[in-house]
């Protein structure tokens, strides 16, 4: 069953570093911009992916292809993607190692929730990261070490 209790949720997001953005965009009218941004400003590094942009940048990250291509660890694989779409999402995060998937507002799957926390990742579905720092007053990230 997916993290559901504000305790759960505070912990998962007090506790991250890195958060691995699919769907990303370049767009700063589009939802998961801001998101990005939002994330960055709370001290979260959010590394994009989106194959259609690959080699570009936003934020100021480099926009990988793939969740396999990045090569540091992932805390957080936020989804920003339809929810028929989630599921190789959650296969790659499994295979990259990343401790949780997120899936924005919206999006709702419940196979590929109950795959990921069969391989033992943390799962949330239909919320948003940003209303959920904002609500449960999850202090800024910490800098990270290199």
């Amino acid at each position: 069953m997916p993290l559901s209790t504000d305790a759960d949720i505070h912990e998962l997001l007090a506790n991250a570093r890195t958060i691995a953005m699919i769907g990303a965009s370049n767009s700063p009218e589009r939802a998961s911009h801001g998101v990005m941004e939002a994330l960055q400003a709370h001290g979260y590094r959010v590394i994009p992916v989106n194959p259609s942009i690959t080699g570009e940048h936003i934020l100021g990250e480099y926009v990988w292809e793939s969740l396999d291509q990045i090569g540091v660890p992932i805390d957080i694989v936020d989804i920003f993607r339809r929810s028929d779409a989630v599921e190789p999402i959650v296969d790659d995060a499994i295979a990259a190692g990343a401790a949780a998937v997120w899936m924005q507002l919206g999006v709702i799957n419940e196979a590929a929730a109950a795959k990921a926390e069969a391989a033992g990742l943390a799962v949330v579905m239909d919320r948003c990261p940003k209303i959920e720092i904002r609500r449960l007053s999850v202090p800024p990230v910490s800098p990270q070490t290199p």
